[in-house]
């Protein structure tokens, strides 16, 4: 009896054991796992946005009719401080000054640029002035004279030079062997544009300097004009812009360059250049932005550098851009355009030295008086 009391005990231990063995089995199996966090996808980088190509013009060059070269900017990057791109609306002409800033375009045009770009190009003056009289542009690339006839009579004194943008770009072509110099040019016949504007009053400027009394200037409404004179009589004399003297010559191999009216300027004149175009702020957006400015400045420096140093990849973005129709013509032409960026005092100085030689020809060719000392961005 004792044993069987015994086994009995035996076995309900073990059953038991059993049981707590059982349980146990199945807590391991169900006790669920640490939850994994998958990595976060990283977001796809957009491209930029580019802004449609620009629309060549069709206009030929020397015509009354205006352009638009195109908006660009898409979007351009915040500048390295991390200020917000401006919208700059820039004015330029048909020819040099236009020429000058193509890189710069094309920067824009792929959002390479800090701010936001939109450009318009002209073959009419008065409608760039117009744009900035009525602030449907914050910059302009104008002729000298016109910026100071804006400061003075269109805007109250209303707009900034901040750089000049081209130097002279007026050449003497002809097939008349007998003329190197302005010198030469005593008792001969001149064809050009620009009556009653800085063409004239330059050319007679530098007849004065040399000692030229007898000098007929014949004068043409397009430099077109001066060019049909040239190919049908190459022993005529002309006075023509870059890049209209290039493609004369390309047109007439009888023709060439003569002189290049800056050098002779450069020999009788003191304290001034020959310039042809400046590039202008409206006061009010200079005021309110005046870090895009200092931006802009730079860019076109870099732009007008690049237009000087590349010339073939220059050449190609004038023709894309509808400036000139072939890239040889505007490889050739572009080296003798005086592009450039001048700033500064040294921009100061050209400037008010050119001002002063057309205010002393005729005061109202710079508006009546000569601008004030603010006229200029120097700091």
């Amino acid at each position: 009896m004792k044993n069987c009391s015994t086994i009995s005990a035996l076995l309900i231990a073990l059953a038991v054991i059993l049981l707590f063995a059982a349980c146990a089995s199945n807590a391991t199996q169900t006790e669920p796992r640490p939850e994994t966090t998958p990595a976060p996808t990283a977001a796809p980088t957009a491209a930029p946005t580019q802004a449609p190509a620009p629309t060549e013009s069709s206009a030929p060059a020397g015509t009354g009719s205006g352009e638009t070269a195109g908006e660009q900017g898409g979007a351009a990057p915040a500048d390295e401080t991390g200020s917000e791109p401006v919208e700059v609306r820039i004015g330029s002409l048909k020819g040099p000054t236009t020429m000058g800033i193509v890189n710069l375009m094309k920067a824009a045009e792929k959002g390479e640029t800090a701010d936001r770009y939109s450009f318009t190009m002209a073959t009419d003056a008065s409608e760039i002035a117009a744009g900035i009289v009525k602030g449907d542009l914050d910059v302009a690339l104008v002729p000298a004279n016109l910026a100071a006839v804006l400061y003075n009579n269109k805007t109250d004194k209303g707009i900034t030079v901040i750089d000049v943008n081209t130097l002279g770009v007026l050449y003497c072509v002809t097939g008349d062997e007998s003329i190197g110099s302005v010198g030469d040019l005593a008792g001969k016949t001149v064809y050009l544009t620009g009556q009653g504007t800085t063409p004239e009053y330059s050319l007679r400027y530098l007849l004065d300097r040399f000692g030229v009394k007898d000098c007929t200037l014949e004068f043409k409404s397009e430099a077109a004009e001066v060019a049909a004179v040239l190919a049908s009589d190459p022993q005529a004399i002309g006075v023509l812009p870059q890049p209209f003297a290039t493609v004369a010559q390309a047109q007439n191999e009888a023709l060439r360059e003569a002189f290049y009216l800056s050098d002779a300027w450069d020999e009788v004149s003191e304290g001034s250049r020959f310039i042809t175009g400046v590039t202008i702020v409206r006061n009010d957006f200079l005021t309110e932005n005046p870090e895009a400015v200092s931006r802009f400045i730079e860019a076109h420096g870099a732009s007008a550098a690049a237009a000087n140093s590349d010339v073939e990849g220059t050449a190609a973005l004038v023709v894309e851009y509808g400036i000139i129709e072939k890239a040889p013509i505007a490889g050739k032409a572009l080296p003798k355009c005086g592009i450039t960026c001048l700033t500064g005092e040294e921009m100061k100085e050209a400037v008010m030295g050119y001002l002063r030689v057309l205010y002393d020809a005729d005061p109202s060719s710079v508006g009546g008086a000569m601008p004030e000392d603010g006229f200029c961005l120097v700091g």
